[in-house]
């Protein structure tokens, strides 16, 4: 009955028969028979509602409360996984590679140039540009900017240190490296660079000295003539001038050491040319210790090399070639091996503010990587690459920037050169098209003039201007609308060094790219007076390393997870360190109690020299920061008067 029905409604029960209905119950109660009598509802739909509500409550809480458990244990074992995934179990292989120079705009100007190059749509990206995972922070101790021996110590000591240091803290005592402690743990170890092996890169993996230059030293240490004996197992890259006695031709040492020689004694095999590098079949018929130098110096940039294929191994072939040897030499073994490949010259393109090197330089790591790739992929044994770079090398930029109204000079030691600033205005553009009709860097065209000049001595002025115009500009810049004061500038001065700056000025120009430094301090350039208008303003300026965050690239695993996001520099090694689980201290600790065991003597035996050689001219501020000294106002001063 409804709750508000009238009393005497005509659908209430009638009274007359309320007899009848009492019998039939109490019959149905004594024989068990229902009455018939239709049951009324017994619980209404304001019942019902009020339980449904009710029980979807219940099942909101248990959810709610069931997410919230999930969550926090994904969130712990997150975080266990950040503490641990640096920390694999059994055997490895770890990676390690240094795109020396290469800062974020290195890789916009290489994609852009790529897509323009072979017509690819806007969303085609580098293989690196698929592994970005995080970046770095690159100051040293006693510097913003960074140098790259102070980057490589922080990468293989996991330690601050001053620029210059290779491998050692700014108190001069030396400190282990992952690569010498990988060693000492029983992995194999490799070092494939493009430039020489006694560069500041390299050199901090294997070597400990003061100052970067003392690169003889360095080329003694490697081939294990040091406190730790032999530590490399592989090198391949050049620099072999460093490595002959200066009897020789075609070395620079400063002594009469036969350091090929000392390799050899030290079971080092040896290859210096690319029928050597072929014989050793991409790495199936290596035999270590293996001691590869290809070149004198630094092996041509990859623009330019490509045309020597007969002459020079690439990063991508010494790298394979690396991989399988060590992969071969490890099989047996319940270590990995541990391997640095730098793309080297990266740096140097950057020091030389070549557009067009450039490109081709980071083109040819991003090739290195991808074979990296292809070999985690497909090796048995677990292993990871980490790629960063030590510092941004010549403020490049992707774009001209806004234009005094008087040409600025660098100025060094009394030595000047024009910068990249002039009297236009640009638009908001550059040109990477322009880039691609060049096929040689500005150092190779600098060479062939040098070339020209020394076969060419009795050739006029018009003939030297022609040859400059169509041989160098026109077939190796692909500049077709030279001005006659760009082609007298290289004519005026076709000897200095500094003309491979000319070359690459005239391209970078065309091509609308910006720089903002030349060379580390220390590299002068010579003073060119038709260069040096009348009433214009030296600026100092002489740096080529930047102080820009550089980027992290990992392989996908879950060991790398430790470098996402933005780290110091030393963190990378600190994270090299911990996935091969290596102890640095008592590396650190030999090399401390070893050092006057190893002491030598100057070449005219009069006095000891420590076997990390020379101190730094300026011993003092290494582990702070140097400050403003007025440097500016006394430049002007002294130029005025």
């Amino acid at each position: 009955m409804a709750r508000d029905e009238p009393l005497l409604s005509s659908s209430r029960p009638s009274s007359e028969n309320s007899d009848d209905r009492a019998g039939a119950e109490e019959d149905a109660l004594l024989t068990g028979q229902k009455t018939g009598r239709v049951n009324q509802k017994k619980y209404g739909w304001l019942f019902w509602r009020e339980v449904g509500l009710f029980s979807w409550a219940l099942i909101a809480t248990a959810a709610l409360i069931i997410v919230a458990v999930l969550y926090g244990h994904q969130q712990t074992s997150r975080n266990n996984d950040t503490n641990d995934s640096s920390k694999p179990n059994g055997k490895r292989n770890l990676i390690f590679m240094v795109s020396d120079g290469m800062g974020p705009t290195s890789l916009s100007l290489t994609r852009s140039y790529r897509q323009a190059q072979n017509g690819l749509p806007i969303d085609d990206i580098l293989v690196l540009d698929q592994y970005l995972i995080g970046s770095s922070r690159t100051r040293s101790t006693s510097s913003l900017i960074t140098d790259s021996a102070a980057g490589a110590t922080a990468f293989s000591c996991g330690m601050k240190s001053y620029n210059g240091a290779i491998s050692i803290l700014p108190d001069h005592t030396p400190c282990g490296t992952v690569l010498e402690a990988a060693k000492k743990a029983g992995y194999m170890t490799g070092l494939v660079v493009t430039t020489r092996l006694t560069d500041a890169t390299p050199a901090c993996f294997a070597a400990h000295v003061n100052v970067r230059d003392e690169e003889d030293r360095i080329a003694e240490q490697e081939i294990g003539n040091g406190p730790l004996g032999r530590v490399v197992d592989l090198m391949l890259g050049a620099g072999r001038c460093h490595f002959l006695p200066n009897s020789t031709a075609g070395s620079c040492r400063n002594d009469d050491k036969d350091v090929i020689a000392m390799a050899k004694d030290n079971d080092f095999d040896y290859v210096d040319d690319r029928k050597g590098f072929d014989g050793l079949n991409l790495g199936s018929a290596v035999k270590l210790p293996l001691l590869g130098l290809f070149a004198d110096h630094d092996i041509p940039y990859e623009v330019d090399r490509r045309f020597q294929e007969d002459v020079y191994p690439s990063l991508d072939e010494m790298a394979q070639t690396a991989l399988k040897a060590l992969t071969e030499a490890t099989r047996d073994s319940d270590k990995g091996f541990f391997l640095m490949i730098e793309g080297s010259r990266i740096d140097h393109a950057g020091h030389a503010n070549d557009p067009v090197a450039q490109v081709h330089e980071v083109l040819a790591y991003d090739k290195a990587f991808a074979s990296v790739l292809d070999f985690l992929d497909e090796a048995e044994v677990e292993g990871v690459v980490v790629s960063t770079s030590d510092h941004e090398t010549g403020g490049l930029a992707t774009a001209r920037r806004k234009n005094f109204p008087h040409i600025m000079y660098v100025c060094q030691a009394n030595q000047f050169t024009r910068s990249e600033l002039h009297v236009t205005y640009p638009e908001y553009l550059w040109y990477p098209g322009v880039l691609a009709n060049a096929s040689h860097s500005g150092e190779e065209l600098a060479s062939r003039l040098r070339m020209y000049l020394a076969t060419h001595e009795t050739s006029s002025t018009e003939d030297l201007k022609s040859f400059i115009n169509e041989e160098l500009l026109q077939k190796g810049l692909g500049v077709y609308d030279a001005s006659d004061a760009e082609i007298q500038l290289v004519v005026d001065h076709p000897r200095e060094w500094a003309t491979s700056y000319l070359f690459t000025d005239i391209i970078s120009r065309r091509a609308q790219v910006g720089w903002s430094t030349h060379g580390h301090s220390g590299k002068h350039i010579p003073f060119v007076p038709s260069l040096y208008p009348q009433n214009s303003i030296p600026t100092m300026i002489l740096t080529s390393a930047t102080a820009v965050d550089v980027n992290i690239y990992a392989s996908h695993s879950p060991h790398t997870r430790p470098l996402m996001a933005n780290h110091e520099n030393t963190e990378v090694g600190e994270f090299i360190r911990d996935y091969l689980d290596l102890d640095l201290k008592p590396i650190t600790k030999k090399l401390q109690e070893a050092s006057a065991a190893f002491d030598t003597f100057s070449a005219d035996g009069s006095q000891r020299v420590s076997w990390m050689g020379r101190m730094p001219n300026n011993v003092e501020g290494l582990d702070e920061l140097d400050h403003y000294h007025g440097d500016f106002k006394r430049s002007l001063h002294r130029h005025r008067h």
